[in-house]
């Protein structure tokens, strides 16, 4: 706050809501003010929703604005913080305390009104908060909630399950029910009549008081309840043992299942009122819910007669007789699509006009002509792009042209100039569709938080304003922020929420100062650019820059030239919790995952020297800059806090950095080996290898060290134990381990098994003569 700024007297409606509250007493706590409750507003500091009408020069100065927030400090320390909405009255107050600057407080006196950028800014997939993060240690649900209403938020995510494993069928040996464990859909949380007693009560009481929490935390700083499901979901066998008539589409992955999982026919009324009773339960026990995303057709869920589920196009007998053609087939299931959703929003709208429901549209490129002809009226599509057909689009990595499919990420940061009259087109049809931006470290630099790279996130925002986007959605979320007090992403986000003309370098060194003060400010403001600097230059490793990184155990498994020399008890520690299955390739090829390429050896060889030449160094020069920055601020206890923690996270990421390096070289290094032609050709890859294994060796004891001393929580680490997701405590345990196997198993000659894909399963062995 100001330091010529204090309010003595802050009042909030006698019958207030909760977020009115909460932002009184936010500014009584800024600045040394009482808050307290007021039938009326007086000569004091009036903190309130535009609709008690407390006002009335801020109504007028918004006519027909949607979303703003209006600020007015008179000398005598009285005014108005008015707010459209709720989650704008808490980022008006913190707003006040920072983020505005000189010039704009001395219109403080005459009222300020600021538009918000975006009347939507909702986290889906939210990682930390309600995903397969939410096991994280050091996690505070409040202090999140309070910065996303500060950064610009509107909604927070409710769904989430209370557990941390999910209530789902499964047989020995197959991987596929731990993919329920996020973006839970409507079975986890409510029973109908028709599915009565498939899940516990107790286990469905429990999911849905956790999502009853959340949703009243985040009332409290005005954010409203959103949940992102996958749907329809599947049903157990015994239910269609039950409803035989009711099975409808086959939508598991057939490599990581080895139950096969269906779906309800989705045009079976009786399948629609499920769905109707079931949005109806849920409404009831959230009124205000306000929005839903729709995620399919992958992690048990999907529509029938699709062309993109694992099994291929397959359903119930309702949609569409046999014999159909292809178009055919697509016209039907994109219209049935859009019976669901509308089924769906108009259920919901019995309790919330204003309900939002959208379906992540990438899933849909065979039916999307069908499919975007059933939307609009409160249904709405979301995705990366305009251009979005399928998961091809126009943008390519901005150091690396070579390195398509980055739309959505942290590297999708310019915009095609075909998007904006695509979205004039959008709205001529009655679509408003909801874009999506990436703010943070999932599914982009998995497991670490508070990497900055607070530039191209404000370059994306921007540029979805300035072709008119109006909803915006961001993927993950904003991960564990009270362990990243000092991360610049968030700012910048607020910033192109409500100062979308003010400068990104004005707005970052700004909160540099905030957090290191006036001397070690301008140093702080041009680490984070150096950081970043590095940061843009990070080759995309398909799968392992997001949750592979976890799922792999890229961390905690040995990378030696043949990996399956090591016999399989003593590769349990790590494969016990990753993503493999028996005959998965990924056991002992890197650069595979069940029937997907990840890396192809052409592209491991352009990666490694990117590592080596364009990231790692500039790794080095940032770390080089902060270290020689820690030794001027020695004698200021807050600028050496702030400094400790970005070099924690500068190594952090060097770390990571060089594991993806060594994922790459073992590519690189094997693939060549195994194609070599000559024995000179065969010796010179040898080398390579084992110079990455030293390397890998080196990085690993240096992570091991970093992992277990480090104060600073430079990683997600779960409290409760590890999973495919989210590594445990026990990580310095397995590194330990990775280390002896490495030197013991690093000569070995490279090897693959290709024939792994035919391996029976573990103590069933083909018959004799097979």
């Amino acid at each position: 706050m100001s330091s010529s700024l204090t309010l003595h007297r802050i009042t909030y409606p006698a019958k207030h809501q909760p977020v009115e509250k909460t932002a009184a007493e936010e500014l009584a706590r800024l600045t040394g003010g009482i808050a307290g409750p007021a039938a009326r507003p007086g000569r004091a500091m009036n903190v309130a929703l535009a609709s008690r009408g407390w006002a009335p020069a801020a109504a007028k100065a918004a006519r027909d604005a949607e979303g703003w927030i209006w600020l007015r400090v008179s000398d005598t320390g009285a005014g108005e913080v008015i707010a459209s909405e709720g989650a704008g009255l808490f980022a008006a107050v913190r707003l006040l305390a920072h983020g505005l600057t000189g010039a704009t407080r001395e219109k403080l006196a005459k009222g300020l009104l600021i538009r918000r950028s975006f009347t939507m800014n909702r986290p889906i997939w939210d990682g930390s908060f309600a995903q397969y993060w939410r096991s994280n240690r050091k996690f505070s649900p409040e202090q999140y909630a309070a910065t996303l209403a500060e950064a610009g938020f509107t909604h927070l995510e409710v769904n989430s399950l209370h557990t941390h494993f999910p209530y789902e069928d499964s047989v020995p040996g197959e991987y596929y029910s731990q993919f329920y464990s996020y973006c839970p859909g409507f079975n986890h949380f409510i029973d109908t009549p028709l599915t009565r007693g498939i899940w516990p009560a107790q286990y469905l009481d429990a999911n849905l008081a956790r999502l009853q929490s959340l949703a009243e935390l985040g009332r409290k700083y005005g954010l409203k309840p959103g949940v992102c499901l996958y749907e329809p979901r599947s049903l157990p066998e015994r239910f269609f043992q039950r409803y035989p008539t009711l099975r409808g589409a086959r939508i598991d992955h057939p490599f990581r299942s080895r139950l096969p999982r269906y779906t309800m026919a989705q045009d079976h009324p009786v399948t629609q009122q499920h769905y109707r009773l079931a949005v109806q339960a849920l409404m009831q026990a959230v009124p205000d819910l306000d929005a839903m995303s729709i995620w399919t057709n992958d992690s048990g869920g999907g529509f029938e007669h699709t062309a993109s589920l694992y099994i291929g196009r397959n359903g119930g007998p309702f949609m569409i007789r046999e014999w159909r053609s292809h178009d055919k087939i697509a016209e039907a299931a994109g219209r049935s699509i859009g019976k669901f959703l509308r089924n769906l929003r108009e259920a919901a709208a019995v309790v919330n006009p204003d309900f939002k429901l959208s379906l992540r549209i990438e899933p849909f490129k065979v039916e999307h002509d069908h499919l975007k002809s059933e939307l609009g009226r409160g249904v709405h599509w979301e995705g990366p792009s305009l251009l979005a057909r399928g998961y091809a689009l126009p943008y390519s990595h901005p150091q690396y042209p070579d390195q398509h499919g980055v739309a959505g990420g942290m590297f999708h940061c310019r915009m095609d100039e075909r998007e904006k009259p695509e979205l004039a087109k959008e709205r001529a049809q009655g679509i408003e569709p909801i874009l999506t931006y990436s703010p943070g470290p999932v599914w982009n630099q998995e497991p670490l938080i508070g990497i900055p790279w607070p530039r191209m996130i404000h370059a994306r925002l921007t540029q979805l304003k300035d072709i008119g986007a109006t909803m915006v959605s961001a993927m993950g979320g904003l991960a564990n922020t009270t362990a990243t007090p000092y991360w610049p992403n968030p700012a910048a986000i607020r910033a192109a929420q409500f100062t979308p003309d003010r400068p990104i370098a004005d707005v970052l060194a700004d909160e540099a100062v905030r957090f290191a003060g006036a001397v070690h400010g301008p140093a702080l403001a041009q680490a984070w650019a150096l950081f970043e600097e590095a940061v843009t230059w990070q080759p995309v490793v398909p799968l392992f820059c997001g949750f592979g990184f976890c799922w792999q155990r890229t961390w905690d498994r040995p990378l030696v030239p043949d990996i399956e020399a090591i016999p399989a008890a003593e590769r349990f520690y790590y494969e016990r919790q990753g993503c493999f299955q028996h005959n998965n390739p990924s056991i002992n090829d890197l650069g595979r995952d069940v029937l997907f390429e990840l890396i192809s050896r052409p592209a491991a060889d352009k990666m490694v020297p990117r590592f080596d030449r364009e990231l790692l160094p500039r790794i080095a020069k940032a770390e080089r800059f902060v270290a020689a920055t820690l030794k001027k601020c020695a004698d200021d206890a807050q600028a050496t806090a702030v400094f400790a923690d970005l070099r924690d996270r500068l190594r952090g990421y060097r770390h990571w950095a060089t594991t993806l390096r060594s994922v790459t070289a073992w590519c690189s290094g094997v693939y060549g080996y195994l194609e070599s032609k000559t024995a000179a050709q065969k010796k010179r890859y040898e080398k390579f290898l084992q110079a990455a294994i030293d390397l890998e060796m080196e990085n690993t004891r240096g992570l091991l060290d970093h992992f277990e001393n480090s104060p600073t929580e430079f990683m997600v680490v779960s409290e409760t134990g590890e999973s495919t997701f989210i590594y445990g405590k026990n990580l310095g345990t397995h590194l330990r381990t990775k280390l002896r196997l490495m030197e013991k198993y690093r000569h070995r000659k490279p090897r693959i098994d290709r024939d792994i894909l035919w391996r029976p399963a573990a103590g069933v062995p083909w018959p004799e003569g097979f």
